[in-house]
């Protein structure tokens, strides 16, 4: 009895330490196997599971270089249209928001004096005119007189002197009717171009002052967007050069038009000015916008996302690819770094089809077995998951 429980004993502790054993070897770090392939002394790897959403396919794609840009959407052009006058309003024909014409009435003012005054020096002209005639008519029977010695020379330049005075007398009721016509002009006040009226400043009945406010227009058809470039890649920039960006969640596109001729020595950076056309009205003013200034396009990279492009501590990026079910570690060499796209140009390491891990899924090393569940379509492109070995 006593040799029996014995045996038992022992089969029992052959059995613990063999089950440790297998525990220590599914343990193993991945440091300890060779360079991609399996651990020393062909024990099982450590595996991985991932979702589709964390495998990507490095692709062939178009990606652009270019300078990262922000900045708020501004009208083209911001009039404020102010009164030239003093006088009550009698009318008031617009509000925020209408549309607007060149020309187009936008207020007008109590207008009786400045029409009598316009009366006035209308009938001033006609007064002066009829001095004129008279004047050239006495000179010319003057000359005549002075011609056959009838009258002295002193009379001649009498004559002489009184067509200069009633000419200068109608030239200034042609200065004071032309002023007047001007103040009844401006009794209309008019849109001095088209666009949109963005504050309406005053109301019928009001008294104005001259030089007061009444409204503000903007131009929408063309939108400015003002942003800061960085120091060292100022020297990119060129007028012209188109740019894409995205405003209140649509794509659009514009063109430098010009940028400051120095660097702003407090930001270090440069003013780089952005016009985008919005004939149609899609955009609105003062939009927050970001884009990329487009420097050169590269139309069969082969890319893969930027998550997927890791550093190692001597510096140098790498990727985690996924062949034949194991994770290997390949060095790669980065190219253009699309941020609008998501995308990053691999230059070496890398072959089309070749697929990669995608950001952060915990701790991954060389060697290690990967298996994909949750769908056969990895990120950015299709996936074929691996096939089963057929049965010998």
């Amino acid at each position: 009895m006593l040799r029996t429980d014995a045996r038992a004993l022992v089969l029992a502790l052959i059995a613990l330490a063999a089950c440790s054993r297998g525990d220590a070897d599914t343990t193993t770090p991945a440091a300890a196997r060779t360079a991609g392939g399996p651990p020393a002394g062909g024990r099982p790897q450590r595996a991985v599971t991932l979702g589709p959403t964390d495998v990507a396919v490095a692709r062939r794609a178009a990606v652009e270089e270019g300078v990262p840009i922000t900045g708020t959407l501004r009208p083209i052009q911001t009039i404020e249209v102010r009164s030239r006058l003093e006088g009550a309003l009698t009318a008031v024909y617009v509000r925020e928001g209408n549309p607007v014409r060149t020309g187009q009435v936008l207020a007008v003012f109590e207008s009786l004096d400045q029409q009598g005054g316009e009366q006035s020096a209308r009938a001033d002209q006609v007064a002066a005119q009829g001095e004129v005639s008279t004047a050239e008519w006495n000179l010319e029977q003057t000359r005549e007189l002075y011609r056959l010695g009838a009258v002295p020379e002193r009379d001649l330049r009498a004559a002489q002197q009184a067509v200069v005075t009633a000419r200068a007398r109608k030239a200034a009721a042609d200065a004071r009717l032309r002023s007047m016509r001007l103040g009844v002009r401006d009794t209309r006040v008019l849109a001095p171009t088209s666009g949109t009226v963005q504050a309406r400043l005053v109301e019928p009945g009001e008294h104005v002052s001259r030089g007061a406010q009444l409204f503000t227009l903007v131009r929408n058809d063309v939108l400015e967007l003002a942003a800061a470039v960085p120091e060292r890649r100022a020297s990119s920039i060129t007028v012209g050069q188109r740019v894409r960006f995205e405003a209140g969640g649509k794509q659009f596109e514009g063109r430098v038009s010009r940028f400051s001729p120095t660097i702003d020595p407090a930001t270090r950076a440069l003013t780089v000015y952005v016009q985008v056309p919005n004939a149609s009205g899609a955009l609105r003013g003062g939009t927050f916008a970001s884009g990329t200034v487009v420097s050169r396009t590269i139309s069969d990279a082969l890319t893969v996302p930027i998550p997927a492009i890791r550093q190692q501590a001597s510096g140098e990026s790498f990727v985690y690819r996924i062949a034949g079910g194991v994770v290997e570690q390949p060095t790669v060499t980065v190219g253009v770094i699309n941020e609008s796209a998501g995308l990053a140009q691999v230059l070496t390491g890398l072959a089309e089809g070749d697929r990669v891990i995608v950001g952060n899924v915990g701790t991954i090393g060389r060697g290690m077995k990967v298996e994909i569940i949750g769908g056969d379509t990895p990120q950015r492109g299709a996936a074929t998951p691996a096939r089963a070995p057929r049965p010998r």
